[in-house]
């Protein structure tokens, strides 16, 4: 095994204009070595592993220090080398992986497109070693049909199939359960030990890093304009529409009834909610756990119109809901809001910050520029962020903080039900923790009712009032017990 570093950064800073993302960071990535890259939210740590990939944000540079990978200054390289080492010998994974993989391809085009040796990549192989279940046709499915964890382990098998020299992982095992976290961390000191590839990761789990790091780097904001720290219990925004007293109602405000849904066409379709039931009432927060795979992101989608469901009734204080969010009112859509697993493809990368935020404000409550503008400095605060954020748009923000924005989006409408789909899982414990006290707060003062999807046992049974536990997709089709058409 070479001893030659695959990567080295020295005192590496990256500025975009005139704020720092990344100061002095010092990194050696060795063959046959895992490295993990830590800190809080904002530190810097996937402005990293871009820089290692040659693919900053657009507007920021590398404003001091030097970056050498497998042999280049990858930073100078012209585009044509740039392409033909991204395609031979560097992989990367993102925090959203779902968006990097085309909506329109099967999972077996997926991988074998950037193999490096497509005839002789086995899918069912690949698909086993990163703990993809065989004989329920995943090889077949489109990105659409595959749950959060699923998509992440997709695209580690794409990556894989490159049989690369460099591979960088951002935060593989969010959205993951803990035996699946386990063994991916297995699975990377396996594919570090025997390829000798030179692994660098980020993480928030110390568990996981412990695992199968042989290296940790942690990293720290940068101090010039850095955000102050969430508070440990932040205040909850002010209502747009005045002061609104304290929940005291014990009727559900959403009832679903004999829920069906499915997930993926054709041979690939499948069922993961038979017959659910849930009653959801003000002020309280229900836990929804379960492998991944089970149904969990199907179900809130579900919640919020986006997932048509098989058979069955979503009912919001007592009324009868389409399935679909475009035949829901206007007042029906901003009651129950969805913060996704993965933000990155929810934000408008158009938009900044401050406009995604004002848009509810504007569409809902009608406020004008001057009361948009103080609330959305009130929304970014209390999750955690400064006012200066609203100038930000999505890829000039950390995984973490498009998380936090992604939640102050959803209160921006002040709905009666607020679905988080792992929103924890970018985020530095000391954030975690702030953001579950903000929806406590939020619950016990307004009567916010919460349904919470998380594999984080510990932080669910802190926080939940009710703990639902979905099991695994079931072997096979099962047929809807009503047409489709009559569902909602």
């Amino acid at each position: 095994m070479s001893t030659t570093a695959a990567a080295r950064a020295t005192a590496l800073s990256v500025t975009l204009e005139g704020t720092p993302l990344l100061t002095a960071a010092d990194l050696t990535l060795g063959p046959g070595r895992v490295t993990a890259v830590t800190g809080p939210s904002g530190a810097g740590k996937t402005t990293l592993l871009r820089a290692l990939v040659g693919a900053l944000p657009p507007g920021a540079h590398v404003s001091s220090g030097s970056l050498t990978v497998l042999g280049h200054d990858i930073l100078t390289l012209p585009p044509e080398e740039l392409r033909r080492l991204r395609r031979r010998r560097l992989a990367f994974v993102g925090q959203d992986p779902g968006s990097g993989l085309n909506p329109r391809m099967r999972v077996d085009r997926l991988i074998t497109e950037t193999a490096a040796d497509p005839r002789s990549t086995s899918v069912p192989d690949l698909l086993r070693a990163v703990h993809l279940p065989s004989g329920e046709g995943i090889e077949h499915r489109r990105a659409a049909g595959l749950s959060g964890g699923q998509q992440r382990r997709v695209a580690l098998a794409r990556a894989l199939a490159r049989r690369p020299a460099l591979l960088l992982l951002d935060e593989p095992t969010a959205g993951l359960d803990p035996a699946l976290r386990d063994d991916i961390a297995d699975l990377l000191r396996e594919i570090a030990d025997r390829e000798g590839i030179a692994i660098a990761l980020t993480s928030h789990d110390p568990d996981f890093v412990a695992r199968c790091a042989d290296d940790v780097l942690a990293l720290v904001p940068p101090a010039p304009g850095r955000p102050a720290p969430a508070p440990a219990a932040p205040a909850p925004p002010a209502p747009a529409g005045g002061v609104l007293a304290p929940a005291v109602e014990t009727e559900p405000v959403v009832e679903v009834r004999a829920l069906d849904a499915f997930v993926g066409t054709g041979r690939s379709r499948h069922q993961v909610l038979a017959g659910f039931d849930l009653a959801i009432r003000p002020g309280t927060l229900t836990g929804i756990t379960g492998p991944s795979g089970c149904g969990k992101t199907t179900l809130l989608r579900t919640l919020a119109g986006l997932h048509r469901p098989a058979a069955g009734s979503i009912l919001l204080r007592g009324v009868r809901l389409s399935a679909s969010h475009r035949r829901r009112s206007r007042d029906q859509c901003r009651r129950i809001q969805l913060v996704p697993q993965n933000p990155l493809g929810a934000l408008n990368p158009a938009h900044t910050v401050g406009a995604a935020l004002a848009r509810p404000l504007e569409l809902h409550f009608g406020l004008p520029a001057a009361r948009r503008e103080q609330r959305v400095a009130e929304l970014l605060t209390a999750v955690g962020l400064t006012p200066e954020h609203a100038d930000r748009h999505p890829h000039e923000l950390s995984g973490g903080q498009r998380q936090r924005v992604s939640l102050a989006r959803a209160l921006a409408a002040e709905p009666d039900v607020l679905l988080c789909d792992e929103v924890t899982s970018a985020l530095d414990t000391d954030t975690a923790a702030a953001l579950m006290d903000l929806l406590d707060d939020l619950r016990t003062g307004r009567g916010l009712a919460v349904v919470l999807v998380s594999h984080d046992l510990p932080l669910v049974t802190a926080h939940a009032d009710h703990v639902r536990s979905l099991a695994g997709p079931h072997p096979a089709p099962l047929p809807a017990r009503q047409p489709a058409d009559s569902v909602g």
